[in-house]
């Protein structure tokens, strides 16, 4: 297993669209489990629903975790998105 933290910088958050290219990149990592993690809530991020439930703001610090035979490629892709919409 392999984690990293980020925290949101972007004034709107993590909102749909970037939770939506999330979810769709996680899906494409397969046997390969992803979680988000928040001081509140943790959840898998192959569900929209999911990760929209963590009200992903700005300052809020998520600890992204992958864990199976592509997690390295997982874990870069997911935090590459968090940062992208930052």
């Amino acid at each position: 297993m392999r984690t990293k933290t980020v925290t949101i910088t972007s004034p709107d958050g993590l909102h749909a669209r970037p939770a939506g290219e999330l979810v769709h990149t996680v899906k494409s990592f397969a046997g390969t489990t992803v979680t988000l993690a928040t001081s509140m809530k943790k959840v898998n991020a192959a569900g929209m629903l999911s990760v929209l439930s963590l009200g992903l703001k700005a300052g809020t610090v998520v600890e992204v975790a992958a864990d199976g035979p592509q997690e390295a490629e997982a874990l870069d892709a997911v935090v590459g998105i968090i940062e992208k919409s930052n």
